[in-house]
């Protein structure tokens, strides 16, 4: 009986026990053998995804220089067409508009109309100034005729002179005439020749009044010249159309007053335009005129058209500037100076018609194939113009 409570006393200290928290032991530090292969695995991921990204930009310039040397592109392109600003070569009143601005016209429609009223009178003064100086040319023929007959009547005098001279001499030399009688014959002679010579002079002074041996009177020359000029400017009074084309900046009003040589319209011709686009000076390496060339229109987004290079420009201006016959010095404060463009000509190839709703200015993205079309640099940026084309429907 007393050894239960001995037991019973001693319970609690076993349940303490079983309740108190157990103390963890400390970790011990981690040693530079177990971080090694964490740091490892920590950079083997960035080295991949930076040569990775390094061999994609190698990959892109490697791309952009073989694209500038087989297949250069621009998106710098704009339509150019011949263009005149269109002036009367003489000066009016307008009393006539006959086209609309921005109207199609075809070559020798007219345009607009001068006031033709001074112009009939200056041709009416033209031909009353020929026809009194050929009235002056027909009264100098007429002198003409006189001074030939006056010349045979002296030259008819002359040798009648001359035969009495000629007796009257050899009646002195028998001595059957006096001196006086001498004297009075080679008098008479003398005065035959002196009027044969007066008689002749006033001939050629009638003959050059006429206009001379060839009949062409100057005068009448003159006259002439200048009914063909009133005619001339009565004709240039309608302006016409220069060829096939657009009117624009059509600004002429019916009683306005034009100068000659003011422009009154500007005209673009509609003969095949073409595409003027800047290129790098390092994309012109392989293009020769006459490459195949491709272009795409903003105003005709999703379709390309076949072109071919017309024509490179040999010149640009760099924007150097000279002072007392010097060149200035052209200070830059870049690091690289930027790259110069040279423009180059695109037209249309044969077969491809013009789109209707392209003008003059809209831009253009063109193409050119300096290394042919049958290679693979080619099919890839041929590609790439027409996701651009198909872009262009959103801008």
């Amino acid at each position: 009986m007393s050894s239960t409570p001995h037991k019973l006393s001693d319970a609690p200290s076993a349940v303490a026990l079983a309740t108190e928290p157990a103390v963890a032991k400390p970790t011990p530090p981690p040693t530079h053998e177990m971080q090694a292969p964490k740091a490892g695995r920590a950079n083997g991921p960035a080295r991949k995804i930076a040569g990775g990204v390094l061999g994609f930009f190698s990959l892109l310039l490697a791309g952009h220089v073989v694209t500038d040397q087989l297949a250069p592109a621009s998106s710098t392109g704009s339509v150019a067409a011949f263009t005149a600003l269109v002036a009367p070569r003489v000066a009016g009143q307008v009393s006539e508009v006959f086209v609309a601005d921005n109207q199609m016209v075809r070559k020798g429609e007219p345009l607009f109309a001068l006031d033709p009223a001074p112009f009939d009178l200056t041709v009416r003064q033209a031909e009353a100034s020929l026809r009194q100086v050929l009235q002056t040319v027909d009264a100098a023929e007429a002198s003409v005729i006189s001074a030939q007959a006056r010349v045979t009547h002296a030259r008819a005098s002359l040798e009648s002179a001359e035969a009495a001279t000629q007796r009257t001499l050899a009646l002195a030399e028998r001595g059957l005439s006096s001196d006086a009688a001498v004297d009075t014959a080679k008098a008479q002679l003398t005065s035959a020749q002196a009027t044969l010579e007066a008689a002749e002079a006033d001939l050629t002074s009638a003959m050059l009044k006429a206009g001379g041996e060839g009949g062409d009177n100057p005068q009448a020359a003159v006259a002439q010249v200048q009914l063909e000029q009133a005619q001339l400017n009565k004709l240039f009074s309608t302006i016409s159309a220069p060829a096939d084309g657009v009117v624009t900046n059509l600004k002429l009003a019916v009683g306005q007053y034009v100068n000659a040589g003011t422009p009154a319209l500007t005209f673009i011709e509609s003969e095949r335009p073409w595409v003027s686009v800047d290129m790098r000076e390092n994309q012109l390496v392989n293009i020769d005129v006459g490459d195949a060339a491709s272009v795409v229109f903003d105003a005709v987004p999703g379709r390309s058209f076949a072109g071919r290079v017309r024509g490179i420009a040999w010149g640009i201006d760099p924007g150097r500037t000279a002072a007392n016959g010097l060149p200035q010095n052209q200070a830059s404060t870049r690091w690289f100076e930027p790259a110069r463009t040279i423009p180059v000509q695109i037209e249309l190839a044969e077969g491809e018609d013009w789109p209707r709703n392209v003008r003059v200015g809209s831009k253009a993205n063109a193409l050119v194939f300096a290394g042919g079309t049958g290679n693979p640099v080619a099919w890839l940026a041929g590609g790439w113009q027409s996701v651009q084309s198909v872009f262009s429907f959103l801008y």
